[in-house]
């Protein structure tokens, strides 16, 4: 039991210092804007088609996603990139039946919000994560 409550501590602290809801969202928007273009890929080699626009925005909103829990100093950038990502997948996948253009947004809109805890109010957005961790060392 107590392996497991350490797990967990160990995971609370590794979400709490990324922007975990809007990565997830973000993710999750990617998903759901592949989900049309996957769908209609016998399509995509016609001439004309729209469909590889859909391919290339889904997969850079999952790829900011992931880049976002990856770097999370950089996601201010991560989740402006996949607004703008998730919003322009209208053109190309309907953007999720517009589900995934939704989702898109309010995760892009979080990542850009995401502040670390360790941050001051005054301070800038890019933080040392070292030293975030030393901190968090000596106050346990």
């Amino acid at each position: 039991m107590a392996m497991t409550r350490s797990y967990w501590q160990t995971f609370r602290r590794w979400r709490q210092r990324r922007p975990f809801w809007g990565a997830t969202l973000l993710l999750l928007s990617g998903l759901i804007i592949l989900w049309i273009p996957a769908h209609l890929y016998e399509i995509s080699l016609v001439p004309g088609s729209t469909v590889f626009v859909g391919f290339f925005l889904g997969g850079m909103v999952l790829l900011m996603a992931a880049l976002s829990y990856a770097m999370p100093r950089l996601s201010t950038l991560f989740g402006i990139i996949g607004m703008f990502s998730a919003i322009l997948s209208i053109m190309g996948a309907l953007g999720g039946f517009l589900i995934g253009t939704i989702l898109g947004i309010i995760g892009g809109a979080l990542c850009i919000a995401w502040r670390p805890q360790w941050a001051e109010t005054d301070a800038p957005l890019a933080h040392d994560e070292a030293a975030a961790d030393k901190e968090t060392a000596t106050t346990q």
